[in-house]
């Protein structure tokens, strides 16, 4: 395992994505709530044991590596050559690739992908999205399931988005970055936008824009259909950010008024 202060800090306007470890301590996840919900619905929807597991938009490597543990055979896929470093550094069980969602191309099929944290989000247009996923069913061995676990544009699209703006302060190497998020429905082109000010003692601040692509849960279960996936289910609760948390016997909530969606899908088996 590596340290988290073997690198010092990387000021820019990507500041979670390019100090992987500044990102870890702003979003902690010491229970490891998002990788035990993977594991359960691996155990609930019969995937394999042990199994061939990718996992998509890894970033830091948190989620892969404790499915590693667990004796599965892991690949993680980021974009981010920094949390690629970071993440071969601190799950050595694992195997880290440069890639990304729509455009990915590997030399072996996998009971398993995941897709979490809205990653999926990240492809704004039909065409990325199909491109998305069409890459993930070709990538699935016979019978492999899609996980994806990310924002409902259905609460987003209804409801508009949190209270803006926020305040967040967080303590990481003995500084205080605070930070000022706003956020707003782009209508037109179906996002939810993400303006996020940084700042600290000596350091002017520093801006950084994303978005994600909101779906509603009928639109994503016809992309998922033309990419020859078939849903096994579409849920709002329970997920690994919800409350309560994710149990392996809870009832799955369909009515998606949540803030979260949960998609399983399969590749049909051979006939």
């Amino acid at each position: 395992m590596g340290t988290a202060a073997d690198a010092p800090l990387v000021v820019s306007d990507n500041l979670l994505t390019d100090n992987p470890a500044l990102y870890e301590a702003v979003f902690p996840d010491p229970e490891h709530h998002a990788g035990r919900f993977v594991a359960g619905v691996m155990r609930r929807f019969g995937a394999p044991t042990p199994a061939r597991v990718l996992d998509l938009g890894c970033g830091t490597g948190r989620d892969a590596g404790y499915l590693a543990e667990q004796g599965h055979q892991v690949v993680g896929l980021d974009a981010s050559e920094e949390m690629l470093d970071y993440a071969r550094r601190h799950h050595p069980r694992v195997t880290f690739l440069p890639g990304r969602l729509e455009s990915f191309a590997l030399e072996q099929p996998f009971d398993l992908i995941t897709c979490l944290d809205s990653a999926l989000l990240y492809c704004h247009h039909n065409e990325e999205l199909a491109a998305a996923l069409a890459a993930c069913r070709n990538h699935l061995a016979p019978g492999g399931l899609l996980l994806a676990e990310q924002r409902n544009g259905a609460y987003f699209l209804g409801s508009g988005p949190p209270a803006s703006p926020t305040e967040r302060s967080v303590q990481w190497r003995g500084v205080t970055y605070h930070a000022h998020t706003e956020l707003w429905i782009d209508h037109a082109a179906q996002l939810l936008r993400r303006r996020r000010r940084w700042s600290w003692d000596g350091q002017d601040p520093i801006g950084q824009e994303s978005a994600w692509r909101l779906l509603f849960p009928q639109e994503l279960r016809a992309l998922v259909a033309a990419a020859g996936l078939t849903v096994l289910a579409l849920f709002d609760t329970p997920g690994p950010r919800t409350r309560p948390g994710w149990r392996d016997d809870a009832p799955l909530g369909t009515t998606l008024r949540g803030d979260r969606l949960h998609l399983v899908a399969q590749r049909p088996r051979a006939a």
